[in-house]
């Protein structure tokens, strides 16, 4: 589904389109939630997540046909702060229930070092928070740029900008998205 065939979908009935934006996505946000959450969480746990990434969607379907821009991005954005989320409520979970002191608990190793995971993830929301704050176009540039891996020529293409335009504004929002990091603690 296209941003206009989504619009146009949206005026004529909300209900059928919020059915066909979940049909067309669900799978899309399933393999988020399941990439972040396959070490921690259940299937349940997943599939809770995939049900919280399209309620806040459908909270939010009002924005949605007023915004510009990729739709599949905007849903992929909330399904990895929500899978992000769940991965940190279920590492708590999983520290406060399992107590290291026991003797009847056999230590597993997966190879994974979750307190470096739960810093990166947290490094990761404040910097996408940040990418927030620029305001638009900067933001969608950005994203497009950073996490779609688009090219200045189709991220104008989408913006209806040049890709001279884009190239510039990206420049500058990457310099202030540096210092807004540096402030933050985060440099590069």
């Amino acid at each position: 589904m296209t941003d206009q065939e989504f619009v146009e979908h949206m005026k004529k009935s909300p209900e059928e389109c919020m059915k066909a934006v979940f049909d067309e996505y669900c799978n899309y946000v399933y393999i988020i939630a399941a990439t972040k959450l396959r070490n921690c969480g259940t299937t349940e746990d997943i599939e809770e997540c995939v049900s919280d990434v399209f309620t806040e969607v459908f909270r939010k379907k009002d924005d949605l046909g007023e915004r510009e821009g990729d739709l599949k991005g905007f849903i992929g954005v909330i399904a990895r702060c929500r899978s992000i989320d769940m991965y940190r409520k279920l590492s708590a979970k999983a520290n406060k229930t399992i107590s290291s002191d026991d003797e009847g608990i056999i230590e597993l190793s997966s190879g994974e070092n979750v307190a470096e995971s739960v810093e990166m993830s947290e490094r990761n929301s404040i910097i996408f928070n940040k990418i927030k704050e620029l305001g638009e176009p900067d933001t969608s540039i950005i994203v497009k740029q950073y996490y779609y891996n688009m090219t200045v020529s189709e991220i104008g293409r989408v913006l209806s900008m040049t890709a001279a335009a884009v190239q510039k504004r990206s420049i500058r929002a990457r310099e202030k998205l540096k210092k807004m990091l540096s402030e933050a603690g985060i440099n590069y």
